[in-house]
């Protein structure tokens, strides 16, 4: 199997090194660095995975700053396979496993850093997925968020549940949906209070020479909000940050990152206004040097296996 996937990665590596003349970027996406696989997280990675998924970027991919790989790209100057890689939101392994990793492959990243749950904060959604987790009876009553009574006795339906929960109070009033998030809490064991980073964790990032960007406050969904809420959220965050690390914050992740679902054009002026130099997304794709550098797209293959890893990271960047 090992010899298999050796052969499939240096047949990969020769169709890779085809792109060179496409000046394209590859911005990858990823939230958590797990210490192990997770039944409650099934998509995130863990120190496994990403090291092996580090491990093929730096052999076969150019990984660039997102500050310099933008430059480049305005100059016509980008690398073949450009590639950057970013984290949303601002959790506590991304200091604790993700770091390490990319310092030993001799990498950056930017971390969007959502400021309101910095030391000890825990997101709504968190909330939803750790206190299902921790509950112990076998049966939910959902029927105040119109999902009924649903069973939790084993871990995939815990997983199930928690996965309903989140979509069902996603796009509401951050107000109800947060009042929902802690009415499911309340019901559970207790919570963790070391999901995010802590200021002096977040200070050693962006010390070690990792980029850090904007986020908003409190994560909230922008297109639910009125426009004076949406202005506060984007430029508190951006003085926070730039006070706490002493640097000019120069690029922007939306919350959930879906145009017109999760943010409207009236918010890309705002970010515009509030000093930022760019903005991601994330619909999936790579940029070229005529895409809209306040929506610039992200997507990180799924795959659990090197070689479908990188055949899907070709086969985005060649369009297909």
């Amino acid at each position: 199997m090992q010899s298999l996937i050796l052969l499939g990665l240096k047949q990969l590596a020769t169709i890779a090194s085809g792109l060179g003349k496409k000046k394209k970027l590859f911005i990858l996406i990823f939230h958590r660095v797990l210490d192990e696989p997770d039944f409650m997280r099934p998509g995130e990675v863990d120190k496994k995975i990403f090291t092996w998924q580090m491990q093929l970027l730096a052999k076969y991919f150019n990984v660039l700053p997102l500050a310099d790989a933008l430059d480049k790209l305005d100059q016509d100057q980008l690398p073949s396979r450009a590639v950057c890689i970013t984290f949303d939101d601002g959790y506590a392994d991304n200091y604790l496993n993700a770091l390490a990793i990319l310092k030993q492959h001799n990498l950056t990243a930017t971390f969007f850093i959502a400021t309101g749950y910095l030391n000890g904060g825990i997101m709504w959604n968190d909330k939803v997925i750790e206190a299902v987790r921790n509950m112990q009876q076998i049966e939910l009553d959902l029927t105040a968020i119109e999902l009924g009574k649903l069973s939790i006795a084993s871990e995939h339906q815990k997983y199930q549940v928690a996965q309903q929960i989140i979509q069902k109070i996603k796009h509401l009033q951050p107000k109800q949906r947060s009042q929902y998030a802690e009415g499911i809490a309340q019901q559970s064991q207790g919570l963790p209070n070391d999901l995010m980073m802590t200021d002096n964790q977040l200070k050693s990032l962006h010390q070690s020479g990792m980029e850090i960007g904007g986020h908003t406050v409190t994560h909230p969904i922008l297109a639910t909000l009125n426009a004076q809420e949406v202005e506060q959220e984007i430029v508190d965050n951006k003085a926070e940050l730039e006070r706490l690390l002493e640097t000019r914050i120069d690029f922007f992740a939306y919350p959930n990152g879906r145009p017109e679902q999760d943010y409207l054009k009236e918010h890309i002026s705002i970010v515009k206004n509030a000093g930022y130099k760019a903005a991601v997304s994330t619909p999936w794709g790579v940029l070229t040097k005529q895409t809209d550098r306040y929506q610039l797209p992200r997507f990180t293959p799924w795959d659990k296996q090197e070689v479908k890893f990188m055949l899907r990271m070709i086969l985005t960047y060649m369009g297909r």
